[in-house]
């Protein structure tokens, strides 16, 4: 089946200044028909360069977004979530400028925030409630939220797609889906396809990742089971590559596993191709 495919801009690190955006015509060069931009800017009129480009290009845009602990939307501090929340918000308000449908991540609790137990019901309720307050901005301004779950190493309270799904179906709400990431599945399921057939019906927004974060196809992500269930699952969505690189802090990756970002983002995309051309 063929799918529409984006790149994440994570691949050129967090930091989105002015010197990126001549890359999106490269992207668009390759044959992506589209990108997934990080939000930690929230002021709209930082984006209005992107959005000139965008729109020149034609590229549909989506967005992502993660929080740190100052922003842990299930801290016992109510102010911290309120702080996460309100943050959310604005980065909605970005997605929406930007002419955007999805902002995706794992913002239903923090980054590289660890308890030392397994998530309490009450953390899950917190989550379920900034969610929901969340949803109801998002939905106002014409935008899907797109949760992700992490690995063990990265997220406590949902690490595989069983307790995401059950999130999802806990907070209930139209506008509240899943984003299904093949990174964190190599890690966490026994098998990504049977996963992903198993929550189908919340996935609405997919990342290709290679267990690298390099070149897709270059590494041990098992691709004919994740596009096998993709058609399976009769996916009707977008196909983000998500690489990261040594310009990303937050990844911990201090060895550089290609040789250059466009050559990773041109093979990645022939590697696509032999799946879905």
């Amino acid at each position: 089946m063929k799918y529409p495919v984006a790149m994440n801009m994570l691949v050129y690190g967090p930091d989105m200044n002015e010197s990126l955006i001549p890359h999106l015509s490269y992207i668009k060069e390759v044959g992506y028909t589209g990108v997934e931009i990080p939000i930690f800017e929230t002021d709209l009129a930082y984006w209005k360069p992107w959005k000139e480009e965008i729109d020149r290009l034609g590229l549909e845009v989506f967005t992502v977004t993660f929080l740190g602990a100052d922003r842990n939307t299930i801290s016992p501090d109510p102010a911290v979530r309120k702080n996460g929340v309100e943050f959310l918000k604005k980065a909605v308000d970005v997605t929406a400028y930007l002419g955007a449908t999805w902002l995706s991540g794992p913002y239903h609790s923090a980054l590289g925030v660890f308890s030392g137990a397994a998530p309490t019901q009450q953390e899950l309720d917190w989550s379920k409630e900034s969610m929901l307050d969340l949803a109801e901005h998002a939905q106002k301004m014409n935008v899907m939220l797109g949760l992700e779950y992490l690995n063990r190493f990265e997220n406590y309270v949902v690490s595989s797609a069983d307790q995401l799904y059950s999130l999802v179906k806990a907070i209930n709400h139209p506008n509240v889906k899943i984003m299904f990431d093949t990174f964190h599945a190599h890690i966490e399921e026994f098998n990504t396809g049977e996963a992903m057939i198993r929550i189908a019906d919340e996935i609405g927004h997919f990342q290709l990742s290679e267990n690298t974060r390099a070149t897709l196809g270059e590494g041990q992500v098992h691709w004919a089971n994740v596009f096998e269930s993709l058609d399976k699952m009769n996916y009707k969505g977008w196909l983000v590559v998500e690489a990261f690189t040594p310009l990303l802090p937050a990844a911990c990756i201090w060895r550089k596993n290609y040789n250059t970002e466009e050559e990773l983002i041109l093979k990645s995309y022939h590697h696509i191709q032999k799946f879905i051309g």
